[in-house]
């Protein structure tokens, strides 16, 4: 009799096991913390009802547990054993600045932000995003500096930064990322020499063509042209010809005017009793 009730009591806690979900694991506070400044960064000029973003789910009960396992209601957040594994929203009139606590999503390794309009700078701390792998912030108004700490983030297989107004020169610490497939600074504001690391890569790293660089007016060297040395301008041209023709027209003059003084000095010279006396030779006597 006691081992049925053993074996019964042994069945009950295997259908309780069974029929009653485990407690939900507790939020991660670094991706509560990263969303959190993301959702509160972020504006729209077409906010829905999905808040102040118009992103769909993205409340503050939904942010304080945003995964579930592998699942997420948040719109454009993928999850992968219970942290944030993707952040991809492209394309939604997103406006704002991309804040620096974004780097809490430790686990997170694609970062898409693409086709917005977000401006400011690229956060620095985004270095700390370790196991980061596609980063695109293409087709927004983001400005400032590419960040050198970048490198940092030993995974990236994609930087896509087109079309922005970025400025100044591309990190040369960029071209160490060996994993590096795809690069694409064009389209924006970025001057100096293209780094070598990037344009002439070894060991059969790809090697990134004039597509990837072009539309910086103040980028040069290979894969683009070399440097332009800057020539004169047309008013420095116009008046250099109009100064020397002007000089030559003195210099000619001068010339012109010697050479009457020196003939009229010869014919002097050669007449007896100069000129007076050829006067009084030439009249006739009365």
């Amino acid at each position: 009799m006691s081992r049925h009730r053993h074996r019964l009591a042994a069945v009950l806690v295997l259908l309780l096991v069974l029929l009653c979900p485990p407690p939900p694991c507790a939020a991660d506070p670094d991706d509560e913390r990263c969303l959190s400044h993301l959702h509160e960064s972020f504006t729209s000029a077409s906010a829905g009802g999905g808040g102040a973003t118009g992103l769909l789910n993205w409340t503050k009960p939904a942010i304080s547990a945003p995964c579930e396992g592998f699942t997420s209601r948040l719109q454009g957040v993928t999850c992968n054993n219970g942290r944030v594994y993707k952040l991809s929203l492209p394309g939604l009139a997103l406006g704002g600045a991309i804040p620096p606590e974004l780097s809490n999503c430790t686990n997170l390794q694609t970062l898409d932000l693409s086709a917005n309009a977000l401006s400011g700078a690229i956060p620095p701390q985004l270095s700390g995003l370790l196991n980061l792998a596609v980063l695109n912030l293409s087709a927004n108004a983001l400005d400032g500096a590419i960040p050198r700490d970048l490198a940092a983030c030993a995974y990236l297989n994609v930087i896509d930064l087109h079309a922005n107004r970025l400025t100044g020169p591309i990190p040369d610490e960029l071209g160490l990322l060996v994993r590096l497939s795809a690069f694409d600074v064009s389209y924006n504001r970025l001057s100096g020499p293209v780094p070598v690391l990037l344009a002439n890569r070894t060991g059969g790293a790809p090697r990134f063509n004039a597509s990837s660089f072009v539309g910086n007016k103040g980028l040069y060297g290979y894969p683009l042209p070399p440097r332009r040395t800057r020539g004169l301008s047309v008013l420095a041209i116009v008046g250099i010809g109009l100064g020397s023709g002007l000089l030559s027209l003195v210099l000619s003059f001068s010339a012109v005017c010697l050479w009457l003084r020196a003939t009229d000095r010869t014919a002097s010279a050669t007449t007896p009793g100069g000129d007076e006396g050829k006067i009084s030779h030439l009249m006739p006597d009365y």
